[in-house]
């Protein structure tokens, strides 16, 4: 079941308007916020198990060493640059539709994430960040004995 966010449809609406335009975003570098450019945003795919939340991001043609992935004050960020080939002489651009640039995602972690619990992936232009729910959130079969 799906927890009802009234800003989510806001939000998915900004996300495909900054795609078409660049974006300006409020991050926080030392606690302290700050305007930073965001040229591009991936999409990401948000998946929930009995035991943990999956976090798929498209990057193609971006190396790992690239990517930056961070947990911090209950917040999951995902950051970092694809780089624009180069012109080279004799080539001729008739069309540029992909995104390159720098790009940024954060999620607010729900309750019941373990922030120590964080790993990440990158295969195949895919960022597979896993979130491990925390053991209180588990549940927890009970034994039903006759009276």
């Amino acid at each position: 079941m799906r927890r009802f966010d009234p800003f989510r449809e806001l939000e998915e609406m900004s996300d495909r308007i900054s795609r078409l335009i660049g974006r300006r975003e409020m991050t926080r570098i030392n606690g302290e916020e700050a305007l930073t450019s965001i040229d591009w945003v991936p999409e990401v795919d948000i998946i929930e198990s009995e035991k943990e939340y999956l976090i798929k991001a498209e990057l193609p043609e971006i190396k790992r060493e690239e990517v930056k992935v961070s947990v911090e004050k209950g917040v999951l960020t995902i950051q970092g640059e694809r780089k624009q080939e180069k012109e080279e002489k004799g080539k001729k651009f008739h069309r540029i539709e992909r995104s390159y640039g720098a790009f940024e995602r954060s999620f607010t972690l729900p309750d019941d994430a373990d922030e120590g619990k964080v790993s990440a992936e990158f295969k195949d232009g895919v960022l597979s960040v896993h979130l491990a729910k925390s053991e209180k959130a588990m549940p927890k079969p009970i034994e039903v004995k006759a009276a």
